[in-house]
């Protein structure tokens, strides 16, 4: 009788032991609902309106190709950007304004001559201020800068950046857009930009 009153404690005790640990690795914290891990995105897409024509081309970056989808850019004209993050079909891009406060885009453009301003509508307005970079104007000085080398954007969403700024550096032959601090790269997308 005393060796089933301690088989029976002790099953007990052994499954109260796994349900408890079952709901706790099943118990999700609210800010994993808001990410938007890159292994999730399967696109990251460009739409581009020439103001002088109002045409939008829409140039689709496929997370993990082998090849860059070519931009193209004329100089001396000022286009409407907006970017898009798609997951298959789905628009994952409202995951963003979800999270607004924990997302951030940085413009680079190596080889190229670019003046860039953040239009975002007022969802995508970060709580410090800042514009998270889904939509932008961009004047093309000169789309290609140096002919002997490429010209690119390679842009980079980061995720809970400690710090954000929009402003803008030179870097090598170009130009990058936004810094930051701290936090982790959710999305990054190579351009390359031909005239």
């Amino acid at each position: 009788m005393k060796n089933i009153f301690k088989n029976t404690t002790l099953i007990l005790g052994l499954l109260f032991l796994a349900v408890s640990l079952s709901l706790t690795s099943c118990n999700r914290s609210d800010d994993e609902a808001d990410d938007l891990p890159q292994e999730e995105l399967s696109d990251v897409l460009l739409r581009v309106t020439d103001e002088a024509t109002g045409v939008p081309v829409v140039y689709d970056y496929q997370v993990n190709s082998t090849t860059n989808p070519n931009v193209k850019l004329i100089d001396g004209h000022t286009y409407d950007v907006q970017v898009i993050f798609k997951n298959g079909n789905e628009d994952a891009t409202e995951e963003i304004k979800d999270a607004v406060d924990e997302h951030f885009l940085v413009y680079n453009f190596p080889n190229s001559d670019i003046t860039l301003t953040r239009t975002d509508d007022p969802e995508f307005i970060r709580a410090d201020g800042n514009h998270v970079g889904v939509k932008t104007k961009w004047v093309v000085n000169k789309a290609v800068k140096n002919t002997s080398a490429s010209a690119q954007l390679v842009l980079t969403l980061y995720h809970e950046p400690v710090s954000v700024s929009e402003a803008s550096s030179v870097s090598g032959n170009g130009v990058v857009y936004g810094t930051h601090t701290g936090g982790e790269t959710d999305a990054q997308a190579n351009y390359n930009i031909i005239n």
